[in-house]
């Protein structure tokens, strides 16, 4: 009788838990082939809802077949291939971009909060690197051919020191990887990061922060 009533208690403790963690319950595979992203949906929960009729055209793009204009601040620029771009990629959990330099272009310091990044360049020579967190530099000169990975979530940066443009297509192991440029996280955040934050962590004084922060305003 007593192991009866443990048997039960324990069945009853298991199906609450259960209904109270429905997260914990599901189904570690997917259980559809395709979930196409609704990108029009205001639904989202952690991605997007899949659309009801789904195309080809869902899984094409042709966005990184030319070189992207690079007369940027920076002389570089990136063009995406995510589930934004291609909405058949989501669930999927990969996704690329191409990044043109231009001679002397610079894909400033930055991170990729969900994804670990592999670039494969196609043509052209950088300097690339990565910082842990214990501030140790990884970095390397790459040119055509040649493959680099960068961590998740680690400061990363390239950098074309050639005469030359250069470009590298990126890998990712996510959808939608995000992307956090350092300087215009802290210098062009809305709103603000207060001056005396970042006077204090950069050792300089606010007078360098506001002229600073004047070149990573919004463009009006």
């Amino acid at each position: 009788m007593m192991m009866a009533r443990v048997s039960s208690a324990l069945f009853l403790a298991v199906a609450a838990l259960a209904l109270a963690v429905p997260a914990l319950a599901g189904d570690p595979d997917y259980l559809q082939d395709i979930c196409v992203a609704d990108l029009k949906s205001d639904l989202k929960v952690n991605g997007f809802p899949c659309k009801a009729n789904a195309t080809a055209d869902d899984f094409f793009t042709g966005v990184l077949a030319k070189p992207g204009a690079t007369n940027t601040t920076a002389g570089s620029v990136v063009t995406g291939a995510n589930v934004e771009k291609v909405p058949g990629l989501n669930t999927l959990g990969v996704s690329l971009s191409r990044i043109d330099y231009a001679p002397g272009g610079l894909n400033p310091p930055h991170t990729h909060p969900r994804a670990t990044e592999v670039v494969f360049v196609l043509y052209g020579e950088l300097d690339v690197g990565f910082i842990t967190t214990a501030n140790k530099l990884f970095a390397k000169t790459i040119s055509q051919g040649d493959v680099f990975a960068f961590p998740r979530g680690l400061v990363h940066f390239q950098k074309n020191n050639a005469d030359k443009p250069a470009a590298v297509i990126s890998a990712f192991n996510s959808q939608l990887p995000g992307t956090q440029s350092i300087a215009m996280a802290l210098f062009g955040a809305s709103p603000e990061v207060p001056d005396d934050v970042l006077a204090k962590a950069f050792q300089i004084g606010t007078v360098e922060v506001d002229k600073i922060k004047a070149k990573f305003a919004p463009k009006k």
